[in-house]
This record gives C-alpha cells, structure tokens and sequence, in this order.
C-alpha cells in the first residue's frame, strides 16, 4: 500500500486481539492493540490511527460507547465493530451510529480484510472532501485559471461522492445528479438533468410529505431535513428506502431550490429482515430441543403420578377402615409425605420446562451455577437413562456466584448435553462438571461425552452458524453458534477439545463479577 495505514484494534480477549493483529501486520498495516474501550481512545489520541476495529461486547466501556466517543472527538476515524452472530440489532445501530463497517465473530481473515478496503475508501473519500472545504475556506479564486480549476474540483467531488445528491432549481427542475444517483434510481443522466423534477423521483404521497416536512423542520430545523427517511422511485418502479440531508437554498430571502444527499437503506432493511429471520430460526432451534426435553419429561413424571396415584387409593383405604389407631395414622403421614414428595417432584420438572420454553428478553442477575446444573440434570435425567448413559457429576463445593441470564445459560448446557447424547447413540458416560477458576475471577462448565470426538478438520469451525455434521432433519447447526453468541454476550467464552482419554469436552468459562 502507498501510505502506512495505521489501526488500533480493541478487544478485550487476548488471543483474539493477537491473531488479528499478525494477520493485519502481515498485510501491510501499523497495528496497536487494546484491552479495554479508554486504552483505545487514549491510543486514538495519540497515535493519530485512520482506522478502529473494536469488539461491542467488552466489560466497561463496550463498542457502542467507544464508536460515540471516537466520532464525537475524531470524526475523521473510520470505526469498524465486530459483533457476535445473531446481534444485527446491535450492528444496526452501530452503523446508525456512522460505523464504517461490522464483522460477525468468529471472525475470518478474508472478512476483515474486505472491511478494511471499505474503510479505507470511505476514509479517502471523507479526507478529498475535507481539504476541498479548507481549499475554499482559504483561498480566493482570483483568476479564471483558478475558477475554473475550483468547478472542475468540485464537479468531480459531486461525482465520486458516495451518496446520492439532486439539485433542483426553483421550478424543482433537476440540475445537479450525480453518478452515484445514477446508480440508485436507474435512471440516466441524459433523461434527468433538466428533464425530471424532484417529485417524479419520489412515489407521489412520499414527494408531497418530504417537501412539507421539508418547508416546516420536521427534523433538522426549519427549511432542513437531517437523516430524515423516506422513499425513492426506481425507474422500474420499484420504491427505494433512503436516508436523506436535505436544505432549502435561500437568495435573498426567497427559496432558490433544494439540495439533497440520499444514502440508500436497502442494506439496512435486509439486515433488520435477517434479525427477524434470526430470532424465528433461534427459537425454531429452541424448541426442538424443548420437543426432545418433552419427550423424556413425559416420562419422567408418569412414574411419580401413578405412585401418586396409589398412595391416595391406600390413604382412601385407611379411612374407610374406620378410627384411626396409632399405626393407621403412621401409615397414613406416611403416604401422605411421600404423595407429597413427588408431587412437588413433578412440579419442579414442568416448572424447569415451562421456564426453559419461555421467550423472553436477557435479565442478567446473580446465578448459582450448582443450582443451573442440578436444573438441566431435573430436566435431561430421563433422557439419559433412555440413551443408556451413565452422568457423572463433579461440582466443586462453595463455588463463586456467577452473573447472566439464567434460561439463556440453562439453554447452553442443555445443548451441550443434547451434542454429546447425539455423539453417543449406544450409550456411555456422560460427565458434567463445574469449577472456579485461578482466584474464583471465573467459574467453568465442562460438558464431557465418551463418544468419537470432534474430527480435527470440523474444530475450527464447528460455533459457525448453520454449521452441522448431523443428517438432514437432525438439526439446523444452530446449537453451538446459539452457544457461542450467549457467551459472548456474558462476556465469556466456549472452547471445544479432543482430550487425551477419547471423547470430546466442551468448557463454558463465565466472568465472576468482582463484588462477588
């Protein structure tokens, strides 16, 4: 590359902020990394980078706010954010936000690098246009030569544009409609440029409701329209959602025309489609481990009710055998603590169900990881002695309390335990097991199987979405992704591995928070 590009790259987990940063350094760029959102802006400061790629998921200062502060005090910085698979809502705002660009994790080199080329564009763009706003800022044209260099200048400043700009005249004559526009709507130069008029670009209700909001500041102040949305026509028809900046030009105190910058949405609009289609495809995968859960709790519960079942038929015996003698009334509490017993046995079952289906919104509050695992074991026991599988459990006693979202971690280890049962058909030992790590800053989950381990070809891919080795109609590749984007929203991590005694095992690490 001609000039050194410099990047700062903010990640809060070391291995990532390494790899990505020997893959930059091997494609020619100057990179500086950072653990946490300040030691980034303080970098920014003062080394002076063009571009920023930072994670959004980070403890303190996380990737929204560091995008704000960056724009607020250096606006010329191009700020790339990497998110976590099924967080596009979180992307769309980063781009509301003028982010450059977005990567989903895991993140793959030919990505980044595609990312970065963007940038570096939208970064060249913005610096030709600052200097020609200094240009006029301090200098005169005084000659001819000069005037004529300024028009040419600005013309092609209107050409390489990366928004779609119209001008029109007082009569909404087109005059002013340059390549990018050309590119939006379709239609040629030749048939617009003092051919068209500003409404015919429009479908007719959206003309009449942007030049009145236009006319009375609807958004941006009277006579402005500032990141104001609404539609364009195609010339085949089709209506275009756009962002537009648009003013009124005044001479004299009278309206000389319009001026509008239209950035097209059609991206965005996909990328709000997918977070729909992403949220229904979660779900969907969801409750098909919730069919599978329903399955074997069916089971589960049919045992105690008939004990139920009996017990009631025992204690209606003994009070139709007239009073009650010491050893009648024995017998009688007797039954009548252990109807009770599992009663509330299948009452915890179809609670842990109920809970477990529930859609509902992340509420991040204090977890006991020893009560999560005992919930998930309630809930797959019966599943487990269908398979032929022995469950090992080793809890570490006194573990610290860990932080997130109860049913969103219960869906985790539930879909490492459905991995390592489809791992085993004819049966083994499966271990589940939790721990606190170096000094209880974190709490781990292992999920242990005894089946043939992960093919060593698959292990760098196997938290991709869609990603599956299953038959078609055994699951959709979203368990593990599912995994990996709840971790990254705890703040995190799920790694797999092939131990040395056989099987696989799967680690979910989860942060202590520090008041704990």
């Amino acid at each position: 590359m001609s000039e050194t590009w410099k990047i700062v790259l903010i990640d809060d987990e070391e291995d990532i902020r390494d790899v990505m940063a020997l893959t930059l350094l091997d494609a020619g760029y100057d990179v500086r990394t950072a653990a946490d959102g300040a030691s980034g802006i303080r970098m920014c400061t003062e080394g002076g980078p063009q571009i920023v790629v930072t994670d959004i998921r980070m403890p303190g200062m996380d990737g929204l706010q560091v995008l704000e502060r960056l724009k607020a005090s250096f606006p010329d910085i191009e700020v790339i954010v990497a998110t976590a698979f099924g967080e596009m809502e979180v992307a769309i705002r980063a781009l509301q936000l003028d982010a450059s660009d977005f990567i989903t994790k895991p993140i793959g080199n030919e990505n980044l690098l595609l990312a970065l080329n963007r940038a570096r564009e939208r970064y060249t763009a913005r610096r030709r246009l600052k200097d020609y706003t200094l240009l006029l800022e301090r200098e005169k044209a005084e000659t001819s030569q000069q005037l004529l260099k300024t028009i040419a200048f600005q013309r092609n400043l209107i050409e390489s544009s990366m928004d779609g700009i119209v001008g029109v005249d007082e009569r909404d004559i087109v005059v002013i409609y340059n390549r990018r526009m050309e590119e939006l709507v379709g239609y040629p130069r030749d048939d617009v440029l003092r051919k068209m008029t500003f409404p015919q670009l429009f479908p007719p209700a959206e003309a009449a409701r942007f030049k009145a909001d236009l006319k009375g500041g609807h958004a941006g102040g009277k006579h402005t329209l500032f990141l104001y949305e609404t539609l364009l026509k195609s010339n085949l028809g089709r209506e275009i959602p756009v962002q537009v900046s648009a003013v009124t030009l005044m001479e004299e105190g009278r309206e000389c025309g319009v001026v509008g910058f239209f950035r097209d949405l059609r991206a965005i609009r996909k990328l709000e489609r997918e977070i729909a289609d992403q949220a229904r495809i979660l779900h969907q995968d969801k409750m098909m481990s919730l069919g599978r859960l329903a399955a074997s709790v069916v089971h589960e519960i049919n045992n105690p009710l008939s004990g139920i079942l009996n017990y009631i038929r025992l204690m209606a015996r003994l009070l139709q055998q007239g009073a009650f003698t010491d050893e009648r009334r024995d017998k009688f509490n007797r039954y009548l603590n252990i109807a009770e017993t599992e009663t509330n046995r299948c009452s915890q079952i179809v609670s842990n169900l109920l809970s477990f289906s529930r859609r509902s919104p992340a509420a991040f509050a204090p977890v006991d990881v020893a009560e999560l695992l005992r919930r998930c074991i309630l809930l797959s026991q019966h599943r487990l002695e269908l398979s032929h599988i022995r469950l090992e459990s080793i809890i570490q006693p006194d573990l610290p309390v860990a932080e997130g979202d109860f049913n969103q971690l219960q869906q985790c280890v539930i879909n490492l335990i459905f991995n390592a049962l489809d791992a085993m058909p004819q049966g083994g030992t499966l271990t589940l097991g939790a721990q606190a790590g170096d000094q209880r800053q974190t709490v781990s989950i292992r999920v242990k199987d005894t089946g043939p381990g992960i093919p060593p070809e698959h292990l760098s891919s196997i938290f991709e979405p869609f990603f599956t080795t299953k038959t078609e109609g055994h699951g959709l590749g979203l368990g593990l992704s599912t995994v990996y984007g709840i971790m990254e929203r705890h703040h995190g991590r799920v790694e797999a591995h092939n131990p040395d005694e056989g099987g696989a095992l799967f680690e979910i690490t989860l942060p202590v928070p520090r008041a704990s």
